[in-house]
């Protein structure tokens, strides 16, 4: 399979990629993450390739590919078209509304027995630039990698990041939980954890109470 240097891209594969749906990306209050870990074809020759496509028309890829499967017969040769999203937590008006934010966008997952005629079909897809790999051939995902994206999927899925940013010294209203409507100033941040160190006055003394981001709201 004689590729032209021009249409391979250096092999990029930083961090891991999620599944997502067809939906667009506005948000609806609380709908959650969507999108399902992979599974496994019936046939086992199929490995995760990574396309190239142009920025913000990952999803028309997404569709076109799929018509192409189904027009040109390769349900056994072409699996999963996936999108590397996650589920993010936004106010706005004083209501949660989760939308898919991409990880990495221009770049779409595609399960495939890769072989001349299955290279061409989804590289002439409209919208698709290449493939990503090394050399003059797609490198699939290695096993370890579609791993990662499994377990991404999942986190993301029962998890959706919340939106916002804390700063020290800032003042927030707690929303949930005991101290409910009391106002504190942030003491501490940590964005990994999703978790404030508010300090809130009880009883004339200032107190520590940690708390997790969607249980506050800024007051400004």
């Amino acid at each position: 399979m004689a590729l032209a240097p021009r249409e391979v891209s250096h092999r990029k594969v930083e961090g891991s990629m999620e599944e997502q749906n067809t939906a667009g990306t506005t948000g609806q209050p609380e709908s959650g993450a969507t999108g399902q870990p992979a599974t496994e074809n019936a046939n086992p020759n199929m490995k995760w390739y990574i396309i190239h496509t142009y920025s913000g028309f990952e999803r028309k890829v997404k569709e076109s590919l799929e018509s192409r499967v189904q027009a040109f017969g390769l349900q056994d040769k072409i699996g999963k078209v996936l999108i590397p999203t996650e589920a993010v937590t936004e106010v706005r008006g004083g209501k949660k509304y989760t939308v898919e934010r991409m990880f990495y966008p221009g770049y779409v997952l595609v399960e495939m027995d890769m072989d001349d005629h299955v290279w061409h079909v989804v590289k002439s897809t409209p919208r698709v630039t290449g493939f990503v790999g090394t050399g003059q051939q797609p490198t699939p995902l290695s096993e370890e990698e579609v791993q990662h994206i499994v377990y991404r999927v999942s986190e993301a899925k029962d998890k959706p990041k919340l939106k916002v940013k804390f700063e020290k010294n800032e003042t927030v209203r707690i929303t949930e939980g005991p101290f409910a409507s009391f106002t504190g100033v942030v003491d501490e941040v940590n964005d990994d954890r999703e978790t404030l160190k508010v300090m809130v006055t009880i009883f004339g003394r200032s107190t520590p109470v940690e708390l997790e981001f969607n249980q506050v709201e800024k007051t400004a």
